[in-house]
């Protein structure tokens, strides 16, 4: 590749992404391995750029080569020290020096970035936002996660915008994670659906089926379920749309943006089962005069999206 590169980390709570890129998109070279954080932050950077040099020799670039690193990492993290601060999934990560790791190891300058708004930044700049001036994504797995593009940047607040997994959007509902309840990640993270699955499935339903008994039951299960038409999954993911669609009219009528790209859970389900109920739903709370331009879409990007998430911090690292 004759274009600037640069290298991207993706980390995760359960595996790592690692992609040598240009700024169109282009991969020269990738690799995915499972994160195993062993609780010491030192040990666990060093394999991860023991990982990012050997992506540099299989395909044949010097380091001195690079323009910059990027690492897009679960929150909370410090963007103006550098620093991961605590993350649920990494064991004895507390303020761990991210940056200055990085940019010491690769003789580079290193970027730092939250790993929803990477995921925003790639599905914008590579995916299915490409061409939208304003833009929310939302990501429905374990938990919610969300990245806000306006105006044509990442948009960050003071720090902490786009966490519209913890908007309210039932007053005294159900509990959630973060200690609160009626948040909109109560009722459409992976980890809250499973919790109530556990609890409510029939034992007679297509989804315990699936699962193996109700005990072990996903938001996978009822999207198979869903398409093979059993009436319990159906009535769950008519309830899961429906709570989506008034945290998407609140967002739309706040930010009004081109486009929703949604991922994970919605892009699972697909048009039929998800993303048209939705967009009806959404036309009914917003009005024939309002939001005419708003469309909803699915990520384009799916297991590639890390690697795109990757090379998107290192690329917002060098644009700003």
């Amino acid at each position: 590749m004759s274009e600037p590169l640069w290298l991207g980390f993706d980390i995760g709570g359960t595996k790592l992404a690692v992609a040598l890129g240009d700024a169109t998109g282009r991969i020269a070279a990738r690799r995915r391995r499972p994160i195993g954080a062993r609780g010491n932050p030192a040990a666990d950077l060093e394999a991860m750029i023991s990982d990012g040099r050997a992506l540099l020799a299989e395909a044949g670039v010097d380091a001195r080569a690079l323009r910059g690193v990027g690492v897009s990492a679960p929150g909370p993290i410090d963007l103006a020290a550098g620093t991961v601060e605590s993350p649920p999934n990494l064991l004895g990560w507390r303020s761990v020096p991210v940056v200055r790791t990085f940019a010491e190891a690769f003789g580079v300058p290193a970027r730092l970035e939250n790993d929803a708004n990477a995921a925003a930044l790639a599905e914008w700049r590579f995916g299915a936002g490409r061409g939208a001036r304003n833009l929310v994504y939302l990501t429905m797995s374990t938990g919610v996660g969300g990245g806000l593009v306006l105006d044509g940047r990442l948009y960050r607040g003071s720090g902490g915008a786009g966490e519209v997994g913890h908007m309210p959007i039932v007053d005294d509902g159900e509990p959630c994670g973060c200690g609160r309840r009626g948040c909109l990640e109560a009722y459409v993270g992976g980890r809250c659906w499973s919790e109530r699955l556990r609890r409510v499935t029939p034992d007679a339903s297509r989804v315990a089926a699936l699962a193996g008994g109700r005990e072990q039951a996903t938001p996978r299960h009822v999207v198979e379920a869903a398409r093979e038409g059993d009436a319990f999954a159906l009535a769950e993911l008519e309830r899961w749309n429906r709570h989506l669609a008034r945290a998407l009219a609140i967002l739309a009528f706040a930010l009004d943006p081109d486009v929703f790209v949604l991922g994970t859970i919605a892009t699972a389900a697909g048009d039929a089962l998800c993303l048209d109920p939705l967009r009806r739903n959404l036309r009914e709370r917003l009005g024939p005069a309002w939001g005419t331009h708003l469309q909803i879409r699915a990520s384009a990007l799916g297991e590639e999206g890390a690697y795109y998430a990757a090379l998107c911090a290192a690329l917002e690292g060098a644009e700003h």
